[in-house]
């Protein structure tokens, strides 16, 4: 249902506020770029600083450029159940194909407590849903049988990934039915992933470099790992420099640097460090993204 490559994309704020007419026209370029979804209000896209009024346009506005264009993944993850499952309703009335939902964050539910969160949440909203699992940010990690419970949901679908092991992705795949997507969620680990199974990426990367990265993942799908790997190893320092700092920063500088918006992001998250800007401006230049 949901395979290939989706960009979570960056929302881009001005003066304190979303600034529109930039997330419209780099939707408008993803769509152009061919991509197979977008991916609003994820982690990239700073969802944890938007206030609802914010979170609810900024889905509205990906729906309304994307639809019959491409797919709409809304990111609707929360920490409290309930407000999560209103999210996600919002999502299915906007026209969203799907939500994706990171496990609940600081409350450090049990096993049980992840599949019950789940699970309240697809049966409220009725619509595909794609658990993110990322236990750098969460502090939990789901196991493989606590996503293969979920997978017998009919509105669970897939699984972002984002623990950084391939045996875990490997047991996942194993143990979930055929037709459930199991995604990478980070750039670095998609070609390793779809090398035992995974399906596609929600990828960071991919709001700078869609049609090269889609290439990466459309060789991997149709088992060309030897262009796979030539694509994978071409933009790693790109992969790399974009996390050295914490995710979105860096994507954010990225993306001004091609006039695309404003580097601004909101606390807790700081401007980038001089550092890292001149490393990534550097790599911008050696990957011909700048001049």
């Amino acid at each position: 249902m949901f395979e290939g490559t989706y960009t979570a994309i960056i929302t881009p704020f001005r003066d304190g506020a979303v600034d529109e007419p930039a997330l419209r026209a780099i939707i408008r370029e993803q769509i152009a770029a061919g991509i197979d979804g977008i991916v609003p209000c994820g982690s990239t896209g700073e969802s944890a600083t938007m206030d609802h009024d914010e979170h609810e346009r900024v889905i509205a506005i990906t729906v309304e450029e994307a639809k019959g264009k491409t797919k709409v993944i809304a990111g609707t993850g929360s920490n409290n159940t309930a407000e999560a499952a209103r999210l996600t309703k919002f999502a299915k009335r906007a026209g969203a194909d799907a939500a994706l939902l990171i496990s609940p964050y600081y409350n450090k539910p049990t096993q049980a407590g992840h599949v019950a969160h789940y699970t309240h949440i697809a049966e409220e909203a009725g619509l595909p849903l794609i658990v993110y699992n990322i236990p750098g940010r969460t502090g939990v990690n789901m196991l493989p049988e606590t996503i293969a419970e979920m997978a017998q949901h009919e509105n669970i679908v897939g699984v972002k990934e984002a623990a950084g092991d391939v045996d875990q992705a490997s047991r996942i795949i194993a143990a979930c039915p055929d037709d459930f997507d199991v995604i990478s969620g980070d750039d670095a680990m998609t070609l390793p992933m779809m090398s035992v199974g995974a399906r596609g990426v929600i990828s960071v990367i991919t709001n700078l470099i869609p049609t090269r990265f889609s290439q990466l993942v459309k060789a991997a799908a149709a088992g060309d790992f030897a262009t796979a790997r030539t694509i994978h190893y071409e933009v790693l320092p790109l992969m790399d420099v974009l996390f050295r700092e914490t995710n979105p920063i860096p994507i954010k500088v990225a993306m001004a640097m091609l006039g695309k918006c404003a580097e601004d992001v909101r606390l807790p998250l700081t401007p980038i460090t001089d550092k890292t800007r001149a490393e990534l401006t550097a790599v911008m230049k050696a990957s011909g993204l700048i001049g």
